[in-house]
């Protein structure tokens, strides 16, 4: 009976929509309310001109604070900007899930997210992120279509880092830009299984996105593609495996290639409110 439940409760919170629980991106929809979870992330760069190879190591916390609204902390450490493995930042995320149409085995959802970082490294590039790599902020909209078995998602966000560029490290003309456009496409097919029968069954997902960034003042930009698997079981826990490499672009970047390998645990209040979808 207590797996009945559990499972009933799974579908009522939207787990097994688990075709929109991208790698490289966040949905419009929320992780359940008054659930946390945890997930660690690993980002390797293979092919790094001088050092040969780069890590970073980020640890994230995430809370569903209610039906419409959560919350993520992250730290990070890697030896991506220094000869040794070290403290490299820290991040607080926050996404607000404003409109919901939903349908029996369809959903269009929207949300809004916004994101601040400190960061211990320079601006030396033109990519602007805050997953580690400058201290700054950012803010979009996210919306999400579900269709059964497919999810496609996009997203548009403005992001500006805190920093002046390090001219010692980047003369080009124009300089780098310090405010950017960041958008992404995201797409998710639920391969297995064919149909739901209990919460022990697991989930297997494909996945393919596209990311881009454009210097709001220097013009110069990318665009990236990033397939990924994932796997999901008992509704609980997740492996990611994700691979990202740049379509075109003519932005000054740390590494144009990146391998993404993550695991995530979503632990559920047993008594948990109704109403977390």
């Amino acid at each position: 009976m207590k797996k009945i439940l559990f499972f009933i409760g799974c579908l009522l919170s939207g787990m097994v929509t688990a075709q929109e629980l991208y790698v490289f991106s966040e949905p419009a929809s929320n992780m359940p309310a008054y659930a946390n979870g945890i997930k660690q992330s690993l980002k390797w760069l293979p092919y790094r001109p001088v050092k040969g190879s780069d890590v970073r190591s980020t640890t994230e916390w995430m809370y569903g604070i209610n039906k419409n609204w959560m919350v993520h902390g992250a730290i990070t450490f890697s030896d991506m900007y220094s000869n040794n493995f070290r403290w490299e930042s820290w991040r607080l995320y926050s996404k607000y899930r404003f409109y919901s149409s939903d349908d029996l085995y369809r959903h269009f959802r929207m949300a809004a997210y916004a994101e601040v970082s400190t960061s211990s490294n320079s601006l030396i590039y033109d990519e602007l992120s805050m997953d580690g790599d400058q201290s700054g902020w950012q803010a979009g909209i996210i919306m999400t279509q579900l269709l059964h078995k497919l999810a496609i998602s996009g997203t548009a966000g403005f992001t500006q880092t805190f920093l002046d560029p390090d001219t010692l490290h980047h003369k080009s003309i124009p300089p780098i830009s310090r405010e950017a456009f960041t958008y992404s496409v995201s797409a998710g097919y639920l391969i297995f299984p064919r149909t739901y029968k209990s919460y022990d069954q697991t989930n297997l997902n494909l996945y393919c996105e596209w990311l881009g960034q454009e210097g709001l003042t220097s013009r110069r930009g990318f665009l990236d593609m990033a397939p990924a698997l994932q796997l999901i079981f008992k509704s609980q826990f997740k492996f990611n495996l994700g691979y990202r490499f740049q379509l075109a672009g003519d932005m000054k970047r740390m590494a144009q290639q990146s391998w993404l390998l993550s695991t995530e645990w979503l632990f559920l209040r047993k008594n948990r409110r109704q109403g977390s979808k």
